[in-house]
């Protein structure tokens, strides 16, 4: 299965004038068509620093979603980091340079800016149609400012209600023959007053065994109205889950003296 990893950029965002959105509506969208988000990371806008991540992550061959920073202002630089860290020049899309002149015009007739394309204002907005060379354009419903895809990283524009519905077309148009190809279950209990120590070779053990399932610890230091616990549990492909949680679950009541009033099992 293709990994999905998701960028986020903005000094807004690390500074905390803005909270970002994207994290979870992504994982979300995935999440419906049966696929799953495998890293995130956020970046600032730090023209050098982007090309550098870029240039990981084109190496890695993941599919790559970037929110952010393709607008034509002196802050935005995704574009060009994208294009440094291929080697590419920028150059003027002309699909994007249509829908662009296109846009201009429409707000032109709501006497907004002129649709002469030789303005300032104009050569200005026609910088955003300006991507890596060989780039495709992803289409913006919204206001038709389009995005662009490169080597199966799609950069989308910072605003959500932009970037969502681009984000859904490109999954529905592109990756569709990765949805739901894994069925992925998750099975959890809590254990209370049991140190994870104690727990941690039971742990090693079953993920040896499982190779493709992953056992996680979430610890519990009494914060709240329970008593210290820690919640365990197995998640990876459905036909693999129970046969490890029930080794999990069974390992660990034998570890707590087999006191079943000790372990609470969690819903899926």
């Amino acid at each position: 299965m293709k990994t999905f990893g998701l960028i986020i950029i903005g000094d807004e965002i690390l500074s905390g004038k803005r909270e970002d959105k994207h994290f979870p509506k992504v994982r979300s969208l995935l999440a419906e068509r049966g696929l799953r988000l495998s890293w995130v990371r956020y970046l600032g806008d730090d023209r050098d620093y982007c090309t550098t991540v870029f240039r990981e992550t084109f190496a890695s061959k993941d599919v790559v979603f970037s929110c952010g920073g393709i607008g034509a202002t002196p802050d935005d630089h995704t574009r060009q980091a994208a294009a440094a860290a291929l080697g590419l020049p920028l150059i003027l899309h002309p699909e994007a340079a249509r829908l662009i002149t296109e846009r201009c015009v429409a707000l032109a007739k709501k006497s907004h800016g002129s649709a002469d394309m030789s303005t300032p204002e104009n050569l200005q907005r026609l910088k955003m149609g300006e991507f890596p060379q060989g780039s495709q354009i992803i289409p913006n419903p919204y206001n038709q400012i389009p995005g662009f895809n490169l080597q199966d990283h799609w950069f989308f524009p910072g605003f959500p209600q932009m970037a969502w519905p681009m984000v859904q077309a490109v999954l529905d148009t592109h990756y569709a023959d990765e949805f739901n190809r894994i069925a992925w279950a998750e099975k959890s209990f809590l254990v209370y007053e049991m140190p994870e120590s104690r727990i941690t070779p039971l742990m090693e053990e079953i993920q040896n065994r499982f190779a493709d399932i992953k056992v996680f610890s979430l610890p519990s230091v009494g914060e709240d109205p329970k008593s210290r616990h820690i919640e365990l549990g197995v998640k990876g492909p459905q036909e693999n889950v129970q046969a490890a949680y029930t080794l999990l679950l069974e390992g660990t009541l034998a570890l707590n003296g087999s006191n079943g009033s000790l372990i609470q099992e969690l819903s899926p």
